[in-house]
């Protein structure tokens, strides 16, 4: 369990209550801190998204060079190559079968 420390917070008589309605006044802490964190990566995800500079960088994804489509199409023969590598003439006889 990660360490914990206690925080003094002041919370509005109505809102406590709804709280109390939905988890008990054993569950706050954990409740309380779910809905932080949540709102704290949510924050975090909007600041990120309205940053200027690009997520995208092509230098970073250099098997994309030639195109998704040429990248994808890479990707298939690759996984067919290696699906008769293991089935061998079994699967050249099947497909030859539905044709």
């Amino acid at each position: 369990m990660p360490h914990r420390k206690r925080a003094h917070v002041f919370l509005p008589e109505d809102l406590l209550a709804d709280v109390d309605a939905l988890v008990g006044p054993r569950g706050r802490s954990a409740f309380i801190a779910e809905v932080i964190r949540d709102a704290v990566n949510r924050r975090r995800l909007l600041e990120f998204l309205s940053s200027k500079e690009p997520i995208w960088k092509d230098e970073d994804h250099p098997e994309l060079a030639e195109g998704a489509e040429a990248w994808v199409r890479k990707m298939r023969d690759e996984e067919l190559r290696i699906e008769r590598e293991k089935l061998g003439d079994w699967l050249d006889r099947a497909v030859r079968d539905t044709e």
